[in-house]
């Protein structure tokens, strides 16, 4: 299958001012395993201006394409996200804007690439049927409709504006009961040990 079309010109004018910043990522792979453009070309089925215009991050792959040059890398779309530029302090995600991580439908990231910090917007009638429990703080905030927590053995109901915040190892579950319900989630990233404890003098 061939992507060489106008579809990829689509993809590089649609979002030129604001790439999705794996151009490093995708580069760093290619080089390790020592693979050409033209090989990463032949095995994804995206042309070479295309490719090297993403290593540049000149244009802006969809997570199709970027799944198509993870499985041409040997790697996931996930970890090429996750191993982006994370040194980057600004990084605007516009509405509607899923960054090509959504794993839900209703379920988008706030936050690109490996951070400290983590952050979902859930819209409409979520119920994940299943308790969390995370070991970093979580903050959950409703910016309409409501939805119901369940934290401690405590039930919460949240409507527009209000705020609950779980401490890290809280077991709860959640879910939305309007169809109209927008979460924001932000929570320290899983990858973080986080501590309460004040530090130690010297440190």
């Amino acid at each position: 299958m061939d992507d060489r079309d106008g579809s990829e010109d689509k993809e590089r004018d649609k979002d030129a001012k604001e790439p999705l910043r794996v151009g490093v990522a995708v580069r760093k792979r290619r080089r390790a395993l020592h693979l050409t453009l033209a090989a990463v070309s032949a095995r994804s089925g995206l042309s070479v201006p295309f490719l090297s215009q993403i290593e540049n991050e000149r244009a802006r792959p969809s997570m199709r394409s970027l799944e198509r040059v993870a499985d041409a890398l040997e790697t996931t779309a996930v970890e090429l996200l996750a191993a982006s530029d994370t040194a980057r302090t600004v990084d605007l995600v516009r509405a509607g804007d899923d960054s090509g991580l959504s794993p839900l439908p209703g379920v988008r990231p706030l936050v690109r690439g490996h951070h400290q910090l983590h952050a979902m917007e859930f819209t409409g009638d979520q119920d994940a049927g299943r308790e969390y429990q995370h070991r970093n703080d979580e903050l959950m905030y409703v910016v309409s409709g409501a939805c119901q927590v369940e934290a401690e053995g405590r039930a919460y109901r949240l409507e527009s504006g209000d705020a609950l915040f779980l401490s890290g190892g809280v077991r709860h579950r959640w879910r939305a009961v309007t169809e109209d319900t927008r979460i924001l989630v932000v929570a320290v990233g899983e990858h973080i040990q986080a501590s309460s404890e004040p530090p130690s003098p010297g440190h």
